[in-house]
């Protein structure tokens, strides 16, 4: 069995440790004896949509959202839009989620989106909204608990037939206002949670890997279990920093 990873811009998004989260899911398939395959793709190289099990798109800062924005959208958007289409898990985190929907708007200019979820982003004049946050999701076996660490200035509302990825337990979520955080559709999942996500909830991080071996096998594998006693102690300390 294997697992195929790809990065979308691991040298441009990446902030706040989000390669953190590749290692992560690599490790757990390596100590179940699952092989692990990683590619990446940076501006301007095309994607097959149906070589990759889990597309991940990491954060980042405002400069380099704006240097892989219109790229992004030339050259991936239509192979991705597929990929999610036919069930690739996508991982999308802070800067990278902002992306998946229609724009990003920073004062007059307006970053293109790839569209793959009716979501629409604003930059805001107010403050930032930065600490750390715990939110409540179900990914259909109940509600579970998933903490990590929010900090942007963009304010990200949800259309009306879209699913927050989570309800806010503590923290600001997308908006600081509405009580959600991030964005669930099929097996693509955009959120602001970082610092890095999954390290913090390994949960999510097997549910991710199983979805991505179902839709390359056609049926969803039993993960073997693991000795998660650290991956415990740092959600229950990240929920505890969270006040949850």
């Amino acid at each position: 069995m294997e697992l195929r990873l790809l990065a979308l811009y691991p040298e441009q998004m990446n902030i706040y440790a989000d390669r953190g989260n590749i290692l992560f899911l690599r490790k757990r398939c390596e100590w179940r004896g699952i092989e692990f395959e990683y590619a990446a793709a940076g501006p301007g190289e095309r994607l097959d949509p149906a070589g990759h099990d889990l597309v991940y798109l990491g954060g980042g800062q405002d400069r380099d959202q704006r240097a892989v924005a219109a790229d992004m959208v030339e050259t991936k958007r239509e192979a991705l839009a597929a990929a999610a289409e036919e069930g690739a898990v996508v991982l999308a985190v802070c800067g990278g989620y902002q992306l998946l929907g229609h724009r990003y708007q920073i004062g007059e200019e307006g970053l293109p989106g790839l569209g793959l979820v009716d979501v629409e982003t604003e930059r805001s004049p107010g403050p930032r909204l930065i600490g750390n946050v715990a939110i409540e999701v179900d990914l259909g076996t109940g509600p579970r608990t998933v903490a990590g660490f929010e900090n942007h200035g963009g304010r990200t509302h949800l259309g009306a037939g879209e699913t927050p990825f989570g309800r806010v337990l503590e923290g600001f979520g997308n908006n600081g206002e509405d009580g959600c955080e991030g964005v669930k559709k099929g097996n693509l999942v955009g959120t602001y949670l970082h610092g890095p996500l999954l390290p913090k909830n390994a949960w999510l991080a097997d549910e991710l890997i199983a979805r991505a071996l179902e839709r390359r096998y056609g049926e969803r594998p039993e993960l073997e279990a693991l000795d998660d006693r650290m991956e415990q102690a740092a959600h229950e300390g990240a929920r505890r920093a969270a006040g949850v």
